[in-house]
């Protein structure tokens, strides 16, 4: 008998007959001997729906307010899937954050977990129930609702298995897994077998929607093996693992691209020691995430120098102002601004004893005419600021260039 957490998100339990069909999955998985816990997200549109309330009723609301009102889709949820176990002849228990006891820091809609109770959970599964819990949520020392930013319910899903060291842990989607690049762009896109958790989490973090980072961090933690799978058909999905030999027989494991990035040049800023760790310095005291960074000086400017920076747009509408203060600050003539940029990114194991991969990106994109604004790496990520007008053709060129679209070896598992 396995110990199996299963999670259903918003899509999963969108309707009524939906939720009924969750009901079956977990019935199912009990009938074949195994000991469930469900971890439920809000119904489908829920949480956006009850965020807008707040918002109609108070221009600026308190985040702790927002977290009570945001935690009932959850609870909603929770309460409905027990309830059509019940309808299909099983046993159910829903339990909330503060009843299952997901103790949390007190950051209001974006809170951390720090340690999870396990013994309702435990007393509701020896009693031959299925624990329902309500993910999102959880209390802080002060009793006070709290709510994990969004996706939490991912977060939820594989902290519980870890807190109660769970055989597995089922991230059911509207998709049947984790996938080498968007289908939705590339046709010859291929559903993986097998994804080692440090490359799950640059996908994830590069634009790749399947799974929430903060999710993909606690797995690889506490080495929890993560299944993801469709909530709508049995084919096996892809499971998201420790580091392994034939892993890294693959130099590419896939493509991300991420369209919600900007530039920002600041112009010619004074080019000496301490100005750049200043600039950074002060934006970093301001909370104003940065990505990419070059510093190049151009010709005729003498003793000044460009720099440029990327970050996601929704924080440059926010910072502008602070980008464009801190550019006078340091002595900068004017600020230049591009958001029709999209980040382009491979990622895979096999690039750390692999050489002449970042040559082949860049003669690949060359291939296609298309001009690199920018490039970062990092030990098994190579990524690249491109115009947004290429993205399409940029990933499908860099998918079937490295080979993508064939099956690995990590299909056979």
């Amino acid at each position: 008998m396995a110990l199996v957490v299963q999670k259903f998100g918003g899509t999963s339990v969108g309707t009524l007959d939906r939720i009924q069909n969750v009901a079956r999955r977990a019935l199912a998985t009990r009938a074949a001997g195994h000991d469930v816990v469900l971890i439920v997200s809000a119904m489908s549109g829920e949480t956006n729906r009850l965020l807008k309330l707040a918002h109609e009723t108070c221009q600026i609301p308190s985040e702790r307010e927002l977290d009570v009102i945001a935690a009932t889709g959850e609870q909603v949820a929770a309460a409905l899937t027990a309830l059509a176990i019940q309808s299909q002849g099983g046993e159910a228990r829903s339990l909330l954050g503060h009843q299952l006891r997901v103790h949390t820091d007190s950051a209001f809609t974006k809170a951390r977990i720090v340690r999870i109770d396990g013994d309702r959970i435990f007393e509701t599964v020896r009693e031959g129930k299925i624990a329902v819990v309500a993910g999102f949520q959880g209390v802080d020392p002060r009793g006070n609702i709290t709510t994990l930013g969004r996706g939490g319910s991912d977060t939820s899903a594989v902290a519980v298995a870890a807190a109660i060291h769970a055989d597995e842990c089922e991230i059911y989607t509207d998709v049947d897994g984790v996938y080498t690049t968007d289908p939705n762009i590339c046709p010859s896109a291929r559903k993986i077998g097998r994804i080692a958790y440090e490359e799950m989490l640059e996908l994830a973090s590069l634009g790749a929607k399947v799974l929430q980072i903060r999710s993909v961090e606690l797995a690889m933690k506490y080495g929890v093996p993560v299944h993801v799978r469709s909530s709508f058909s049995d084919v096996t999905g892809t499971w998201v693992v420790k580091d392994e030999e034939t892993l890294e027989d693959v130099v590419v494991a896939g493509v991300a691209y991420d369209k919600n990035e900007a530039k920002a040049q600041i112009l010619e800023v004074p080019d000496r020691p301490g100005v750049v760790a200043e600039l950074f310095g002060q934006l970093s005291a301001r909370n104003v995430p940065v990505d990419m960074i070059i510093q190049n000086t151009a010709y005729g400017y003498g003793d000044r120098t460009d720099v440029t920076f990327t970050l996601a747009k929704t924080d440059l509408h926010r910072y502008r102002g602070d980008i464009e203060e801190l550019a006078r600050k340091v002595g900068g003539s004017g600020v230049r601004y591009d958001e029709d940029v999209v980040k382009v990114s491979i990622v895979g194991l096999g690039m750390r004893s692999h050489a002449g991969v970042a040559s082949k990106m860049f003669g690949l994109l060359a291939k296609e005419g298309i001009n690199i604004q920018a490039i970062t790496t990092s030990e098994i990520k190579i990524s690249c600021l491109i115009a947004a007008k290429y993205t399409e053709l940029a990933v499908r060129a860099l998918h079937d260039g490295f080979g993508l679209q064939h099956a690995s070896t990590r299909d056979a598992s």
